[in-house]
């Protein structure tokens, strides 16, 4: 299709991989992240503009937006980027916490924000596709920063798809259930991977299952008329409790 599109979180797992799905539909690509050295090689590989960025830092958000529009409007922006580090409830701090929600929720805020400013005075209608996750319905051990800030994220994609609705932007949002990526910042134990990953499919999940979610949604002709919705790709995860045994045994009267 040859769109510009913005990738954060691109050096690694689910954000490389929606970067290769856009660059193999044909798509010029600006690749996002702070590890430098991973997302030079990806973005090498790939013919990309890299751009090294702390989304901690709102206001290098807006820069890297402004940036990459002025070389070429920006059509999709998929706000991939995202971490989650485990931490015991009894030893949870104001700044974790706080630096989560930067990086996981006001990161994709700005940016939306950014982009819709520039594109609503240009008369341009980009979209935009937020990385959410399975944990914005149901809390986990040590990882109530990130939980919160995957929901938070949900209802910033539905309060920008209606605040931008009117000016033509779309804004949506996947949801993945347990994939297994390699990146050094979203190692997780066997112990755990055993206990999470059943689902009524019975599959784990590959991050270019997910980037195909993406690559749809930010398809006008075949979506044009989704705003606000949240894709949930999970192998079923998030139906109900799949791994419970049956409540009674007996037989109905």
């Amino acid at each position: 299709m040859n769109r510009h599109v913005l990738v954060t979180g691109a050096a690694r797992g689910i954000g490389e991989a929606v970067a290769r799905a856009f660059h193999a539909a044909g798509d010029d690509l600006t690749l996002v992240d702070a590890r430098a050295e991973d997302l030079d090689a990806v973005a090498s590989e790939l013919e990309a503009v890299a751009t090294v960025q702390d989304l901690a830092d709102p206001d290098g958000t807006e820069r890297m937006i402004v940036a990459a529009d002025e070389r070429r409007p920006i059509d999709v922006l998929v706000n991939a980027a995202g971490i989650y580090p485990t931490t015991p409830f009894a030893t949870l701090d104001a700044a974790t916490f706080e630096r989560v929600q930067r990086i996981n929720v006001t990161a994709p805020l700005t940016a939306t924000l950014a982009l819709a400013r520039r594109a609503t005075a240009a008369g341009r209608r980009p979209c935009v596709v937020n990385i959410t996750s399975g944990a914005a319905l149901r809390a986990r051990p040590g990882a109530l920063p990130y939980s919160t800030s995957k929901a938070a994220l949900e209802m910033v994609t539905r309060a920008s798809a209606l605040e931008l609705g009117p000016a033509g932007i779309r804004v949506n949002a996947v949801s993945p259930g347990y994939v297994k990526v390699d990146s050094p910042v979203s190692r997780v134990s066997d112990e755990y991977e055993q206990a999470v990953s059943p689902n009524p499919l019975g599959v784990i999940g590959r991050p270019e299952e997910i980037a195909k979610a993406v690559l749809w949604l930010a398809d006008p002709e075949q979506t044009g008329w989704i705003t606000g919705h949240i894709l949930r790709v999970d192998g079923g995860a998030s139906t109900g409790a799949h791994t419970l045994p049956l409540s009674w045994t007996g037989t109905a009267s």
